[in-house]
């Protein structure tokens, strides 16, 4: 053990050298780093600088660590905040595997059975976590894996041993399947977009917070929240919303941790939720 540690002290000890030979005014670079700033763009003049500033002043005051992605299709507006920060799923993940069980049937040309639709319903519905279980064994990591591929979420990282909720999502590839989820593509028939958006927009009234706080009316909502409390990093609490009416085509991804309680961490979310929704709807 000893010859370990000393090896070990030689090269922090080794490494203390090489790095004070950094010049001064480079060190402050990695303290900049540690704090991202909100980004956006917009083909609307004036949008991208009014949403940095509002979320930026929204997230002022929150304690923990907040992940946000915005885009919306007509405004060609884009706002990313943490993007490929890892977060562990919670219950976000159930849309994932919808999506998967959805692109598994249609390439083998079939209808969810009666059993399946029953499940998938519950799953987003009512966020339950049995019906997720049994859908997540029935697919298996492979197909998982599959549709994550195909989807192009390089980021997603499944559950090991079962645990779905602890698979490791970013702001980068919720916003890649929320735009899956609501226009034309490849790995997902209209059929079943249809299908997921319909679920995410019946689910239960108590598990309606988050990104849809704020919204206009005349624009529809579909939703996903997520909440898990664990040792490391507190409450995580996540929400994922796609948003369509009044002009505009978009979705809105918060992740958070780091929460003291769930309520905080909602609170979080539904004030970044509000500024999103009011720029939209006022450009």
């Amino acid at each position: 053990m000893t010859h370990v540690t000393s090896r070990r002290t030689r090269l922090l000890a080794a490494g203390v050298a090489v790095g004070a030979l950094i010049p001064v005014v480079a060190a402050a670079a990695p303290a900049a780093a540690a704090t991202p700033t909100v980004s956006c763009t917009s083909a609307k003049a004036g949008l991208a600088d009014k949403l940095k500033r509002d979320i930026t002043a929204a997230l002022a005051t929150r304690k923990g660590t907040v992940a946000v992605g915005v885009y919306d299709r007509p405004t060609k507006t884009t706002c990313t905040l943490r993007a490929s920060t890892a977060f562990d799923s919670a219950s976000v993940v159930k849309v994932t595997v919808l999506g998967t069980l959805l692109w598994d049937a249609k390439k083998h040309n079939r209808y969810l059975t009666d059993r399946e639709v029953t499940l998938t319903r519950a799953m987003i519905t009512k966020s339950d976590n049995s019906a997720t279980s049994t859908l997540w064994k029935q697919l298996g990591l492979t197909k998982i894996r599959g549709f994550l591929t195909a989807a192009g979420m390089t980021q997603t990282k499944p559950g090991a041993n079962g645990y779905w909720g602890l698979t490791q999502i970013t702001v980068t590839d919720e916003q890649k399947l929320l735009k899956l989820v609501t226009a034309k593509n490849t790995v997902l028939s209209d059929n079943s977009r249809a299908y997921i958006l319909k679920l995410m927009g019946q689910v239960i009234s108590s598990q309606r917070w988050g990104t849809p706080y704020g919204v206009p009316s005349g624009v529809s909502v579909a939703v996903k929240n997520g909440w898990l409390q664990r040792a490391t990093n507190g409450w995580r609490v996540h929400s994922v919303g796609a948003f369509k009416g009044n002009g505009h085509d978009y979705m809105i991804t918060v992740l958070t941790h780091g929460n003291s309680t769930m309520n905080y961490g909602i609170a979080t979310i539904q004030g970044v939720a509000k500024v999103v929704h009011r720029d939209l709807a006022a450009s």
